[in-house]
């Protein structure tokens, strides 16, 4: 038997493939207009964490979401093991749209899940 192909039955394309597909980021907007997510960054006072969360994003765009899993009712958590503990919630609309919804770190988990799965679904009113 021709090892090449003993492989490929063993190991499929999908399994050995991995295809990055990328992202187009948006940021969810309340009713006055401004991005609650945007805020929190702009408001960071650690500068570091912030290049650290804008280098996440960067790798977001090239598909790359990394360290991530579901908090409920279509939103999603990216943790970042930085500082405090950085987190940026999140809903996907379509299959390569990212709407970033809001911030937060370990310490102000759990009103940040609740806030962005609220804005989530303003996001679909």
């Amino acid at each position: 038997m021709d090892r090449k192909n003993d492989l490929k039955n063993k190991y499929p394309i999908g399994y050995n493939v991995f295809v990055a597909t990328p992202k187009e980021l948006v940021e969810y907007l309340d009713e006055s207009g401004d991005s609650p997510f945007s805020s929190w960054l702009s408001n960071l006072r650690d500068s570091k964490g912030r290049a650290v969360i804008r280098k996440r994003l960067n790798r977001i765009r090239l598909g790359n979401l990394g360290d991530y899993k579901s908090v409920g009712d279509g939103v999603y958590e990216i943790r970042i093991h930085f500082g405090p503990g950085y987190r940026i919630y999140f809903g996907v609309d379509q299959e390569t749209i990212v709407v970033l919804l809001a911030g937060g770190d370990k310490s102000t988990q759990i009103d940040d899940i609740r806030r962005s799965k609220g804005l989530w679904k303003e996001y679909w009113r």
